[in-house]
């Protein structure tokens, strides 16, 4: 399928405008570029009917979270909770370039979306944001009553490394006997550190995502060439997937990590977890925060927000 019109347009901008490369910048340039990129690429924010900025307690200090409930929510209604993990290579983005996103899958799935803003490299490397995360979700059901969500209704989620974060999360709540999740809903992941797949060779230039981005990323977050093989960066790598929460899989046709999460899925389903798959052929990398170019994000995200739905037993 030939790459889509809107995410041409966006390549053009990219190019018209002249953005230097994520790996020629030092983290805090790079950063300032991604919000930028996200302001510009991004539709007006949903209304919902109320946000907190809240802090949980972490390993490495408060986590910021943002805690939306979907617009029509009464306040002491118990709502499904998802817990959100942006994306940005585990070194960009935070709550603000992904409030567009929460908002949109709050109003999608009628639940209550927790956004987390975890450690990133290179200031902290893993396994901090696996670990804020993780404590993010653990804080969130322990405080149910008071956030006035359903703790036997929690999904995780999240795009790109956010959604590497998810998949970590729902292995590591398998292994620690809960909580038992509804959803792991999984946004073009990053799965595999390690492997060589045909999308990485195909689309590792041209296409935002490149590879020289890529290793400038991995090369931020990881201690060291070992931790590849860790499964909490490489989750395709768990010796079992056996267990863990239902998924449900996006990819997009022109992203060069596209191989490697439809591999997840297969495996999932090859170890008796119950997955949907969802790709977007003609879409490129972060399409989903770029709404008001691809028209496309939105019906992503509303069929993100079904399959939540679905999960919670509301669909």
């Amino acid at each position: 399928m030939p790459l889509d019109d809107s995410a041409q347009t966006v390549l053009d901008i990219a190019q018209t405008a002249g953005r230097p490369p994520y790996e020629t910048l030092e983290p805090e340039e790079a950063r300032r570029v991604y919000r930028a990129g996200r302001s510009a690429l991004q539709p007006a924010p949903q209304p919902v009917a109320a946000t907190r900025d809240l802090m949980a307690p972490g390993a490495g200090g408060p986590i910021p979270l943002r805690l939306y409930r979907p617009q029509g929510s009464a306040a002491a209604t118990r709502l499904p909770l998802l817990v959100y993990c942006h994306g940005g290579g585990w070194v960009l983005g935070d709550i603000e370039t992904h409030d567009v996103v929460c908002r949109h899958l709050a109003n999608a799935s009628g639940a209550a979306v927790l956004s987390v803003d975890y450690r990133m490299g290179p200031e902290h490397k893993f396994p901090a944001a696996v670990d804020d995360s993780w404590a993010a979700l653990a804080w969130a059901v322990a405080q149910a009553d008071s956030l006035a969500i359903d703790p036997a209704r929690v999904a995780v989620g999240g795009d790109s490394a956010g959604g590497n974060l998810s998949a970590v999360m729902s292995l590591i709540a398998r292994d620690r006997g809960g909580p038992r999740l509804a959803l792991q809903l999984l946004i073009y992941p990053a799965t595999d550190f390690t492997g060589s797949y045909a999308s990485r060779q195909r689309l590792g230039e041209g296409y935002l995502l490149t590879t020289a981005a890529q290793a400038w990323f991995h090369r931020h977050y990881l201690r060291s060439e070992a931790d590849r093989g860790d499964w909490r960066v490489s989750p395709i790598l768990a010796p079992s997937l056996r267990g863990v929460a239902p998924a449900w899989v996006l990819t997009a046709g022109y992203d060069p990590l596209c191989d490697e999460g439809e591999a997840y899925a297969r495996r999932l389903a090859d170890e008796g977890v119950a997955v949907a798959t969802r790709r977007f052929d003609g879409q490129i990398h972060g399409f989903v925060t770029m709404g008001r170019i691809i028209p496309e994000a939105a019906r992503a995200l509303d069929e993100a927000g079904a399959a939540l739905k679905a999960a919670f037993g509301q669909g």
